[in-house]
Protein backbone atom coordinates (compact mmCIF):
# COMPACT_ATOMS: atom_id res chain seq x y z
CA UNK A 1 0.00 0.00 0.00
CA UNK A 2 2.87 2.36 0.77
CA UNK A 3 4.36 1.68 -2.65
CA UNK A 4 1.05 2.51 -4.33
CA UNK A 5 0.72 5.81 -2.46
CA UNK A 6 4.34 6.75 -3.19
CA UNK A 7 3.90 5.97 -6.88
CA UNK A 8 0.66 7.91 -7.05
CA UNK A 9 2.26 10.90 -5.34
CA UNK A 10 5.18 10.84 -7.78
CA UNK A 11 2.72 10.83 -10.67
CA UNK A 12 0.79 13.74 -9.19
CA UNK A 13 4.01 15.68 -8.67
CA UNK A 14 5.03 15.19 -12.30
CA UNK A 15 1.69 16.14 -13.79
CA UNK A 16 1.36 19.31 -15.82
CA UNK A 17 -1.52 21.71 -15.40
CA UNK A 18 -3.01 20.56 -18.70
CA UNK A 19 -3.01 16.90 -17.61
CA UNK A 20 -4.71 17.76 -14.33
CA UNK A 21 -7.34 19.70 -16.25
CA UNK A 22 -7.89 16.70 -18.53
CA UNK A 23 -8.77 14.53 -15.54
CA UNK A 24 -10.97 17.19 -13.92
CA UNK A 25 -12.89 17.76 -17.14
CA UNK A 26 -13.23 13.99 -17.63
CA UNK A 27 -14.80 13.60 -14.19
CA UNK A 28 -17.24 16.42 -14.85
CA UNK A 29 -18.12 14.81 -18.19
CA UNK A 30 -19.23 11.57 -16.56
CA UNK A 31 -21.05 13.29 -13.68
CA UNK A 32 -23.04 15.38 -16.15
CA UNK A 33 -23.63 12.43 -18.49
CA UNK A 34 -25.15 10.50 -15.58
CA UNK A 35 -27.52 13.42 -15.04
CA UNK A 36 -28.31 13.54 -18.79
CA UNK A 37 -26.99 17.10 -18.91
CA UNK A 38 -25.97 18.31 -22.37
CA UNK A 39 -22.96 20.17 -20.94
CA UNK A 40 -21.24 16.82 -20.48
CA UNK A 41 -20.19 17.07 -24.13
CA UNK A 42 -18.36 20.35 -23.58
CA UNK A 43 -16.28 18.83 -20.79
CA UNK A 44 -15.71 15.71 -22.89
CA UNK A 45 -14.37 17.80 -25.77
CA UNK A 46 -11.84 19.65 -23.62
CA UNK A 47 -10.64 16.53 -21.82
CA UNK A 48 -10.22 14.43 -24.95
CA UNK A 49 -8.37 17.18 -26.80
CA UNK A 50 -5.76 17.16 -24.03
CA UNK A 51 -5.57 13.39 -23.76
CA UNK A 52 -4.63 12.93 -27.43
CA UNK A 53 -1.01 13.85 -26.66
CA UNK A 54 -0.91 12.11 -23.28
CA UNK A 55 -1.72 8.71 -24.77
CA UNK A 56 0.54 9.26 -27.78
CA UNK A 57 3.50 9.89 -25.49
CA UNK A 58 2.66 6.65 -23.64
CA UNK A 59 2.75 4.75 -26.97
CA UNK A 60 -0.93 3.94 -26.70
CA UNK A 61 -1.52 5.00 -30.28
CA UNK A 62 -5.01 3.63 -30.65
CA UNK A 63 -6.04 5.40 -27.44
CA UNK A 64 -4.66 8.63 -28.89
CA UNK A 65 -6.63 8.13 -32.11
CA UNK A 66 -9.66 7.23 -30.03
CA UNK A 67 -9.53 10.60 -28.30
CA UNK A 68 -9.57 12.36 -31.65
CA UNK A 69 -12.77 10.42 -32.30
CA UNK A 70 -14.06 11.33 -28.83
CA UNK A 71 -13.56 15.00 -29.65
CA UNK A 72 -15.60 14.65 -32.83
CA UNK A 73 -18.27 12.70 -30.94
CA UNK A 74 -18.43 15.43 -28.31
CA UNK A 75 -19.52 17.81 -31.06
CA UNK A 76 -21.92 15.22 -32.48
CA UNK A 77 -23.36 14.41 -29.04
CA UNK A 78 -23.94 18.08 -28.29
CA UNK A 79 -26.03 18.57 -31.43
CA UNK A 80 -27.92 15.29 -31.01
CA UNK A 81 -28.83 16.04 -27.40
CA UNK A 82 -29.63 19.63 -28.31
CA UNK A 83 -32.20 18.36 -30.82
CA UNK A 84 -34.31 17.40 -27.82
CA UNK A 85 -33.94 20.78 -26.10
CA UNK A 86 -37.66 21.35 -25.59
CA UNK A 87 -38.21 17.75 -24.55
CA UNK A 88 -35.17 15.87 -23.26
CA UNK A 89 -33.84 13.31 -25.74
CA UNK A 90 -35.29 9.99 -24.53
CA UNK A 91 -33.27 7.03 -23.29
CA UNK A 92 -33.72 4.05 -25.64
CA UNK A 93 -32.62 0.42 -25.88
CA UNK A 94 -31.38 -1.68 -28.79
CA UNK A 95 -32.25 -5.32 -29.58
CA UNK A 96 -29.75 -8.03 -28.69
CA UNK A 97 -29.01 -8.85 -32.35
CA UNK A 98 -27.75 -5.30 -32.87
CA UNK A 99 -25.27 -5.67 -30.03
CA UNK A 100 -24.20 -9.10 -31.31
CA UNK A 101 -23.51 -7.66 -34.76
CA UNK A 102 -21.57 -4.79 -33.19
CA UNK A 103 -19.42 -7.22 -31.21
CA UNK A 104 -18.66 -9.26 -34.33
CA UNK A 105 -17.53 -6.12 -36.15
CA UNK A 106 -15.42 -5.06 -33.15
CA UNK A 107 -13.66 -8.44 -33.00
CA UNK A 108 -12.92 -8.30 -36.73
CA UNK A 109 -11.47 -4.79 -36.46
CA UNK A 110 -9.36 -5.79 -33.45
CA UNK A 111 -7.93 -8.78 -35.33
CA UNK A 112 -6.81 -6.62 -38.26
CA UNK A 113 -5.66 -3.45 -36.50
CA UNK A 114 -4.14 -5.34 -33.58
CA UNK A 115 -2.05 -7.40 -36.00
CA UNK A 116 -0.87 -4.31 -37.88
CA UNK A 117 0.09 -2.52 -34.67
CA UNK A 118 1.84 -5.62 -33.38
CA UNK A 119 3.94 -6.11 -36.51
CA UNK A 120 4.52 -2.55 -37.73
CA UNK A 121 4.78 -0.41 -34.58
CA UNK A 122 6.11 -0.43 -31.03
CA UNK A 123 2.59 -0.12 -29.64
CA UNK A 124 2.00 -1.38 -26.12
CA UNK A 125 -0.73 -4.05 -25.85
CA UNK A 126 -1.73 -3.79 -29.53
CA UNK A 127 -4.69 -6.17 -29.33
CA UNK A 128 -6.05 -5.07 -25.96
CA UNK A 129 -5.54 -1.42 -26.89
CA UNK A 130 -7.40 -2.01 -30.15
CA UNK A 131 -10.21 -3.86 -28.35
CA UNK A 132 -10.86 -1.04 -25.88
CA UNK A 133 -10.61 1.49 -28.70
CA UNK A 134 -13.16 -0.07 -31.04
CA UNK A 135 -15.48 -0.98 -28.18
CA UNK A 136 -15.27 2.62 -26.95
CA UNK A 137 -16.10 3.96 -30.42
CA UNK A 138 -19.31 1.96 -30.38
CA UNK A 139 -20.06 2.81 -26.74
CA UNK A 140 -19.55 6.53 -27.36
CA UNK A 141 -22.01 6.41 -30.24
CA UNK A 142 -24.49 4.73 -27.89
CA UNK A 143 -24.03 7.53 -25.35
CA UNK A 144 -24.64 10.15 -28.04
CA UNK A 145 -27.87 8.38 -29.03
CA UNK A 146 -28.76 7.84 -25.34
CA UNK A 147 -28.86 4.06 -25.62
CA UNK A 148 -29.16 2.53 -22.15
CA UNK A 149 -26.79 -0.38 -22.80
CA UNK A 150 -23.82 1.94 -23.22
CA UNK A 151 -23.13 1.66 -19.50
CA UNK A 152 -22.44 -2.10 -19.72
CA UNK A 153 -19.88 -1.55 -22.45
CA UNK A 154 -18.17 1.17 -20.43
CA UNK A 155 -18.03 -1.04 -17.36
CA UNK A 156 -15.90 -3.61 -19.22
CA UNK A 157 -13.86 -1.01 -21.12
CA UNK A 158 -13.01 0.99 -18.00
CA UNK A 159 -12.02 -2.07 -15.95
CA UNK A 160 -9.58 -3.14 -18.68
CA UNK A 161 -8.35 0.45 -19.06
CA UNK A 162 -7.40 0.62 -15.39
CA UNK A 163 -4.77 -2.07 -15.93
CA UNK A 164 -3.58 -0.71 -19.28
CA UNK A 165 -2.91 2.78 -17.96
CA UNK A 166 -1.29 1.55 -14.77
CA UNK A 167 1.14 -0.63 -16.75
CA UNK A 168 2.07 2.37 -18.93
CA UNK A 169 2.88 4.44 -15.81
CA UNK A 170 -0.25 6.56 -16.12
CA UNK A 171 -1.20 5.80 -12.54
CA UNK A 172 -3.37 8.84 -11.92
CA UNK A 173 -5.32 8.24 -15.11
CA UNK A 174 -5.70 4.64 -13.96
CA UNK A 175 -7.21 5.89 -10.70
CA UNK A 176 -9.52 8.12 -12.75
CA UNK A 177 -10.85 5.03 -14.48
CA UNK A 178 -11.32 3.31 -11.12
CA UNK A 179 -13.55 6.26 -10.26
CA UNK A 180 -15.37 5.75 -13.57
CA UNK A 181 -16.03 2.10 -12.68
CA UNK A 182 -17.48 3.17 -9.34
CA UNK A 183 -19.67 5.81 -10.98
CA UNK A 184 -21.04 3.62 -13.78
CA UNK A 185 -23.68 1.84 -11.65
CA UNK A 186 -25.11 5.26 -10.77
CA UNK A 187 -25.32 6.14 -14.46
CA UNK A 188 -26.98 2.81 -15.28
CA UNK A 189 -29.48 3.30 -12.45
CA UNK A 190 -30.29 6.90 -13.43
CA UNK A 191 -30.76 6.11 -17.13
CA UNK A 192 -32.78 2.97 -16.33
CA UNK A 193 -35.11 5.05 -14.18
CA UNK A 194 -35.50 7.61 -16.98
CA UNK A 195 -36.27 4.81 -19.43
CA UNK A 196 -38.94 3.30 -17.17
CA UNK A 197 -40.54 6.70 -16.59
CA UNK A 198 -40.68 7.30 -20.33
CA UNK A 199 -42.37 3.94 -20.87
CA UNK A 200 -44.96 4.74 -18.22
CA UNK A 201 -45.70 8.25 -19.48
CA UNK A 202 -48.87 8.90 -21.52
CA UNK A 203 -48.62 8.09 -25.21
CA UNK A 204 -46.04 5.30 -24.72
Amino acid sequence: MVSFVDTLWMQLSSWTTSEILAVVFAVFYLLLAIRENIWCWFFAGVSTAIYVTVYYDAKLYMESVLNVFYFAMAIYGWFIWRSGSEQRLPVVTLPGRTHLLALIVIVACVAVIGYLLDTLTDAAFPYIDSATTFAAIWATFLVARKVLENWWYWLVIDIVSVFIYWSRELEVTSVLFVAYVVMIPFGLSKWSRSFREQQQSPGK
